[in-house]
């Protein structure tokens, strides 16, 4: 999916947006791309960031939502914590 610009960001797995975000960057760190083409891949850039972003928040949530205490449920702490 790294090749199609105009795959809807949505509907990318954590895996494929990072992946193509990667894509992105070397492209633009090459230098070898138009000033259109450069703005045009850093928008996208910028929108698959914040995608990967909410990816990762999301499932941060879910690993918050059970502690264990005793291979039981507990309550919930923060991730990293507890």
């Amino acid at each position: 999916m790294t090749d199609t610009p105009h795959t809807d960001i949505a509907s990318l797995s954590f895996e494929a947006a990072m992946g193509e975000l990667e894509t992105i960057v070397r492209r633009l760190e090459g230098g070898d791309v138009s000033l259109e083409e450069s703005v045009t891949l850093y928008e996208r850039g910028h929108a698959l960031r914040a995608h990967c972003e909410a990816r990762l928040a999301a499932a941060q949530a879910r690993i918050e939502q059970v502690s264990l205490v005793d291979g039981q449920p507990a309550g919930t702490a923060p991730f990293g914590q507890g």
